[in-house]
């Protein structure tokens, strides 16, 4: 127990060291040095710094880091949850539709006038998909895991199909803002944005490492579930809001981020064990080191930007062959 706490507490330097390194590279360099004494003047523990270096690391740079954590915790997080509620070690949002459903929520509030916000549509939408996902794949109160991964196809490929019929009507403004949903970015984060997905982001993942062990039995079965005495229904339910609404939030600012939620999970495991109490925070950690990397390879291989979702497909491509050849046979307990 005592080496997952400290395996746990040197991700979580590492994941400092990566931000703070990923704040210094780019097109202007900024020393390491001069990122942390900006970062510690703004909390009044040293001298601030001003002009460009100041701009460049909290107008620019800072807002789609932090944009990278949340999305990579909350894709990372979801992942875990799917997977263990599921007893799938296959699912993740973007398999199970949430991602495309969440992503049809945002472009109807692209392309029409609702009442609603941006991110409700995609919360409500990204619910919509998972629930008919869990309804189509539920045969005789069972989940095969073939029919749950197949559901999943079905329901993301309709909210796909919905998708692009935007993008065919679509003015030449709103094409552009919906081609950004199908590639995913980070580059219009705003510490505005931030400041609204940030704390909910993190609560939905203190809750679900505070339901951890309920999660732990649920990927025993429904039966032994019920005789340990946990409400079954009730907690695979809050457990799918949760992560389903925090998948939305971040979809619904970032784009279509795919792989994230499916992979780390798997390497949470591979490193820490089965145990949720442990998986959960582990993945909120690898998810959040992931993506930041891969979003400065993003902005800093090439003159333009390439979309993030490219680089996440090449880099977790040969780590899936190996899962899928691997691990996938030994269930979840790898």
């Amino acid at each position: 127990m005592r080496w997952k706490a400290t395996i746990l507490l040197i991700s979580a330097i590492t994941l400092i060291l990566v931000i703070l390194t990923a704040i210094s590279l780019g097109a202007y360099s900024i020393p390491l040095e001069s990122v942390v004494q900006a970062l510690l003047g703004k909390v009044g523990l040293a001298t601030p710094v001003d002009g460009i270096h100041k701009t460049i690391i909290f107008e620019i740079r800072l807002p789609r880091i932090l944009l990278a954590v949340a999305v990579g915790a909350a894709l990372s997080t979801s992942g875990a949850v799917y997977q263990g509620i599921f007893r799938n070690p296959l699912v993740e949002p973007y398999i199970l539709g949430v991602s495309s459903g969440a992503a049809f929520g945002a472009g109807l509030a692209v392309m029409f006038d609702f009442p609603l916000s941006v991110q409700a549509l995609a919360f409500l939408f990204a619910l919509v998909a998972v629930f008919l996902t869990y309804r189509i794949g539920r045969i005789r109160g069972r989940m095969p895991t073939v029919t749950i991964v197949l559901a999943g196809v079905i329901i993301g490929s309709l909210f796909s199909a919905l998708f692009a019929i935007f993008q065919y009507i679509g003015s030449t403004e709103q094409l552009r803002r919906l081609v950004f949903w199908i590639l995913g970015g980070l580059h219009r984060a705003t510490l505005a944005e931030i400041r609204l997905i940030g704390p909910l982001v993190m609560i939905g993942v203190l809750l679900i490492w505070y339901h951890a062990w309920n999660l732990n039995v649920l990927t025993l079965g429904d039966d032994e579930a019920r005789a340990l005495g946990i409400p079954v229904e009730r907690t695979r339910r809050l457990l799918i809001v949760i992560a389903t609404g925090i998948t939305a939030l971040v979809v619904s600012i970032s784009g279509i981020i795919s792989w994230v939620g499916l992979m780390i999970p798997h390497a949470a495991r591979l490193i820490l064990g089965p145990d949720h109490r442990f998986v959960i925070p582990m993945s909120a950690i690898l998810g959040a080191i992931f993506v930041i990397i891969c979003d400065t390879l993003a902005r800093t291989l090439s003159t333009g930007e390439i979309p993030i979702a490219i680089i996440t497909s090449i880099l977790g491509a040969p780590y899936l062959i190996y899962l899928l050849r691997t691990r996938l046979g030994q269930g979840m307990g790898g």
